[in-house]
C-alpha cells in the first residue's frame, strides 16, 4: 500500500520519482480501509528535506499511511517559506483542539543540542506533547535530539555534551535481536552519526523500562525501547540521503568551520569521491518493522487509542 500525500507536497513528485509509491487523497478515499495515522512533529529548519526523507522510509511499508505534518505553535520557521508551512503544516494547539488521535507520531532532531532543555524557547510546549502522546498517539519514535529530549522528560537521563563532533558513519551492533523492531537486521549496521552529546549506556541500564536494541562500544546507545511510554528512542540518522553528511560537512568547510571528514562516509576517506549509501536497506527495515508492530497492536478506533481500552 502506498503513503497519502497531497499531491502538491513536493515530497509526492521526488518519491514518485524514486519509485515509492504515493496516492492523492482522491484515490486514498476509495479504499475501503482504515490507514493508518502517522504525524511528523518537524523540528528541523529544513523542513521539506525531513519530511521527504521520513516520508520515504514510512512509504515504503505495504500499509497504507495517512502521513500529517505537525510544527510547534509558536515557534517561528526561518529557514522554509511561509506558503510551504501554511500549506501543510499545523501548529500543535491546532491538533490538540480537534481531539484527534494518532496511530504513530515522529518527533524530529533539533539543531539546539548545546542548549540545555529548559533554555529551548519552545521546551514547555514539547513537553506539554510528550504529555499528550500518552493520551492520543499509539507509538511515538523521537529522533536524535528528539529522542534525547523524550528520555530526559520521561526518566530524567541527561545528554551529556562531548569535546568532539561525532561525525560519519559508525558501525552499531544488534544488543537485542529478537526485538521485532530489528526483524531482518544483521549482528552489525551502519549508521549516519552527527551530534555533539550523548546519552550513557549505563544511565538507560539503570532505568527500569528501557531496553537498548542497538549500541557501539564507541557511541554508546543508539536505539532504545520505552515499554511504559510507548516509545522509541533513536540517537542517530537512518532517515539521512546519501549526500546529507556531504552538505554538513562541505556547509562547514565553506564557512571556515573546524570539522573532520566524516568517517567511514566517503570512499577512502576522499571527500572528492562521491559518498556512498551503506544504510538504506536497515533504514527501511528499521521503519518498516515500526509501522507493522503499529498496525498489528493500534487499535482499530482510533478513540480507543490512549486508553485503558487499548
Amino acid at each position: 500500500m502506498p503513503i497519502k500525500l497531497p499531491s502538491d507536497l513536493p515530497a509526492f513528485d521526488v518519491l514518485s520519482r524514486e519509485g515509492v509509491m504515493v496516492m492523492g487523497a482522491q484515490t486514498a478515499d476509495r479504499q475501503d480501509i482504515r490507514p493508518l495515522r502517522i504525524g511528523l512533529l518537524n523540528l528541523m529548519p529544513k523542513k521539506i528535506q525531513t519530511e521527504t526523507q521520513f516520508a520515504r522510509l514510512i512509504g515504503a511499508t505495504p500499509i497504507q499511511i495517512e502521513f500529517s505534518l505537525i510544527r510547534m505553535s509558536e515557534h517561528e520557521t526561518k529557514n522554509t517559506a511561509p506558503a510551504h508551512m501554511e500549506a501543510f503544516y499545523r501548529p500543535f494547539d491546532e491538533v490538540r483542539a480537534t481531539g484527534e488521535k494518532f496511530d504513530g507520531l515522529i518527533i524530529t532532531g533539533a539543531p539546539i543540542e548545546h542548549l540545555p532543555f529548559n533554555d529551548v524557547t519552545y521546551w514547555d510546549e514539547l513537553c506539554q506533547i510528550f504529555d499528550w502522546t500518552q493520551t492520543h498517539v499509539h507509538s511515538t519514535f523521537g529522533v536524535c535530539w528528539g529522542g534525547m529530549a523524550m528520555i530526559n522528560y520521561f526518566h530524567g537521563i541527561k545528554k551529556h555534551v562531548i569535546d568532539h563532533k561525532l561525525f560519519g558513519c559508525f558501525p552499531h551492533r544488534a544488543v537485542t535481536p529478537a526485538s521485532p523492531y530489528l526483524r531482518g537486521f544483521s549482528d552489525q549496521c551502519l549508521i549516519p552519526v552527527s551530534r555533539w552529546t550523548e546519552i550513557h549506556q549505563d544511565e538507560v541500564d539503570a532505568t527500569e523500562g528501557l531496553t537498548t536494541l542497538l549500541a557501539s562500544d564507541e557511541l554508546g546507545p543508539c536505539l532504545v525501547q520505552d515499554t511504559c511510554h510507548r516509545a522509541l528512542y533513536i540517537f542517530n540518522h537512518f532517515e539521512y540521503d546519501s549526500d546529507t553528511l556531504k552538505q554538513e560537512y562541505d556547509r562547514d568547510v565553506a564557512a571556515g568551520t573546524p570539522i573532520n571528514v566524516p568517517y567511514n562516509y566517503y570512499p577512502d576517506d576522499d571527500p572528492s569521491q562521491p559518498p556512498m549509501n551503506r544504510w538504506r536497506s536497515h533504514a527501511h527495515l528499521l521503519y518498516g518493522n515500526w509501522i507493522n508492530e503499529i498496525y498489528q497492536t493500534t487499535p482499530y478506533d482510533l478513540a480507543k487509542i490512549g486508553t485503558e481500552d487499548a
